[in-house]
C-alpha cells in the first residue's frame, strides 16, 4: 500500500474514533441537561438527539428520547421504559376559546392540559400528542400520527387522528415484561 494510502487511511480511522468520541459526550451532556431541566427524573434519561422539556415533565426509569419537543405549561409524565422516535411533539397547552374575553380565543389565559404515558410505551417518528390525553402501559404509536383521545393498554394505534387498529398479544408483553426483558 503506498505511503499516501496509508496516511490518508490512518486519517480517516482518527476522524471515525473523534466522531464517536464527540458522540457520547453530547449524549451524556444531553441526558445530563435533562435531569436539571425536568421536574422529576427517576434515573438517567437516554438523550440521542437535540430535545426539549418543561419544568412540569417527570420523566420514569429508563426512558430514551431521540429528539422530543415538549410544550406548554401543562404536566408531562412519562413511565418506565419509554422510546421516542424523531422529531415528537407533546404540546400541553391550548388557547381558551369557549369563554374568553376575544375572538378567535382569549389572548390572557391558556388550558393547561396533562399528557400521560403509560410504562413501556414506543412513541414513532413526528407523532404529535395534544394536552388532556392518556397513552396505555404498553401502546405502540404509530409514525406520523396525531393523537388526541386516550390510547389503551397495549393498543397499537395510528393515523389522524390516531385510532387503535390492533392489540399486542398480551399474553406475550406480561411474560416478557415479568422477566425483566426491556430494550
Amino acid at each position: 500500500m503506498p505511503e499516501t494510502e496509508i496516511g490518508e487511511w490512518m486519517l480517516r480511522s482518527i476522524y471515525r474514533k473523534l466522531l464517536a468520541v464527540r458522540s457520547r459526550f453530547m449524549r451524556e451532556w444531553r441526558s445530563r441537561r435533562t435531569m436539571r431541566c425536568v421536574a422529576s427524573c427517576k434515573s438517567r434519561p437516554n438523550v440521542n438527539a437535540k430535545c426539549s422539556f418543561t419544568r412540569t415533565t417527570h420523566l420514569g426509569h429508563n426512558t430514551n428520547f431521540n429528539g422530543v419537543q415538549i410544550v406548554g405549561g401543562g404536566k408531562v409524565v412519562i413511565g418506565d421504559n419509554f422510546h421516542s422516535g424523531t422529531e415528537v411533539r407533546m404540546i400541553t397547552q391550548n388557547h381558551r376559546y369557549d369563554d374568553g374575553d376575544s375572538i378567535p380565543y382569549d389572548s390572557k389565559e391558556y388550558l393547561l392540559l396533562d399528557i400521560h404515558i403509560g410504562d413501556n410505551v414506543w412513541i414513532g417518528d413526528r407523532v404529535i400528542l395534544l394536552g388532556g390525553i392518556t397513552i396505555g402501559e404498553g401502546s405502540i404509536i404509530q409514525a406520523g400520527s396525531v393523537v388526541v383521545s386516550d390510547i389503551p393498554r397495549c393498543s397499537i394505534a395510528g393515523g389522524h387522528p390516531a385510532k387503535v387498529f390492533k392489540m399486542r398479544d398480551v399474553d406475550h408483553y406480561e411474560k416478557l415484561k415479568s422477566a425483566g426483558k426491556f430494550a
